[in-house]
């Protein structure tokens, strides 16, 4: 739920198991206001404040998820800029919304300030909403600032593996599990070349004790552990997401796909790893040796964040090879977060979120696809809707999107 930036997120990608419980924020207030005789029931156990407008002024909107608006947020007195997530307290259906909104902030507050991490400024509750003001990253996702450089390799994913697990090290050493690690929960800071990358999002984070099991299927499915599924697992889970998110990096396509999410499970259960497809024959061997080490489906085996960070292809980071990936990983990955966004927008509306003017956007795209206009998209529709908005994809990618 902490989306802080210029880039929408929509929490619906995620699975989680919720309790029907009534919400106990879906009363109007405004009977009470004034009288002293009712009952509030707040969110957080500790904001800055009450009224946000004293300190902030909240300016153009920024993003919109399943449970509230980012807006552009100016301190009053500074005349700094950071990013507001105003949640709505009626869209916390049940006390297990309530409890996420409750421990994602406990948590951005118990993490010691870290480079790679959005930093927390403020928190504010008033009757019909909770207010988080954050760092605003204005730099853009992972993916969008790699298919955008003119040459990706080997050590330019070496470098951005480094920081999503030095992440994850510093969440696990402060007993935090992310449980939702993948590329669009990190953005850059700003839009410069040397620009940090931070995670942006704990809102499926947990704290943990040593030894401590969940049973809670949490996350989205391209990343999910075989642990998750079975319902018994702990902070390896996040080692295994990275692993995910670097075999992504370095071809361009999830390690486990299927055109349902039965299908990607299944795959996941079964981990059989594709080091065949092009462009695995170039990649180094120590590469191919950290992928496999991460993604171990045994967690005991698994490698912690520390001994991933200790692996000789991040030891030596700088030093992995600088030959390009080739163009045809650029192209796959361009089409992974264009098919991510898709299905984010897509969300959106079912959701009531998006105005008339992006409901007719995204209603004209999926259009220009469903050729036979029975509302669904086969594959060859797909593939042709690709093409005529100017993607030439090769049908294995299609059939993985």
């Amino acid at each position: 739920m902490g989306n802080c930036c210029g880039t929408p997120q929509v929490s619906s990608d995620n699975k989680k198991e919720k309790k029907g419980k009534p919400n106990p924020f879906s009363i109007d207030y405004g009977m009470n206001h004034g009288t002293g005789g009712g009952h509030k029931l707040w969110v957080l156990k500790e904001p800055t404040g009450r009224e946000i407008g004293l300190r902030y002024d909240l300016g153009r909107e920024l993003g919109r998820g399943e449970f509230g608006v980012t807006y552009l947020c100016t301190d009053r007195e500074s005349g700094e800029v950071f990013a507001c997530k105003s949640i709505s307290k009626k869209k916390l259906r049940t006390a297990i919304d309530i409890e996420d909104v409750r421990r994602e902030v406990e948590i951005m507050k118990h993490l010691p300030p870290h480079p790679n991490i959005v930093s927390l400024k403020d928190t504010y509750e008033d009757d019909t909403a909770v207010h988080i003001v954050m760092e605003l990253c204005e730099g853009g996702e992972l993916f969008d600032r790699i298919v955008a450089r003119g040459h990706y390799t080997e050590r330019a994913a070496a470098v951005v593996t480094r920081t999503i697990v030095e992440v994850v090290q510093m969440c696990h050493k402060h007993g935090v599990m992310h449980r939702d690690l993948k590329p669009e929960n990190f953005l850059f800071a700003n839009k410069k070349e040397t620009a940090a990358l931070k995670a942006i999002d704990f809102g499926l984070s947990v704290f943990f004790k040593p030894g401590e099991r969940f049973t809670e299927i949490v996350g989205s499915p391209y990343y999910m552990a075989p642990e998750v599924l079975k319902r018994n697992y702990g902070p390896e889970v996040d080692v295994w997401s990275a692993g995910v998110i670097l075999y992504i990096l370095l071809c361009g396509i999830p390690p486990f796909w299927a055109e349902t999410e039965q299908g990607v499970a299944q795959a996941i259960i079964r981990c059989v790893v594709d080091f065949k497809r092009d462009p695995w024959p170039k990649v180094s061997d120590n590469a191919k040796d950290l992928v496999r080490r991460m993604l171990d489906p045994d967690p005991k085996r698994r490698l912690s964040a520390q001994e991933v960070l200790d692996h000789p292809w991040l030891q030596h980071a700088n030093k992995a090879p600088n030959v390009s990936l080739g163009e045809t990983v650029k192209s796959r990955l361009k089409q992974f977060s264009m098919m991510n966004k898709f299905k984010k927008r897509a969300l959106r509306v079912v959701a009531e979120h998006l105005s008339v003017e992006e409901v007719a956007d995204i209603k004209e795209s999926f259009q220009v696809m469903d050729i036979n206009n029975n509302g669904k998209l086969t594959l060859e529709e797909l593939k042709l809707g690709l093409f005529k908005i100017g993607h030439q994809v090769p049908d294995a990618d299609v059939q993985m999107l």
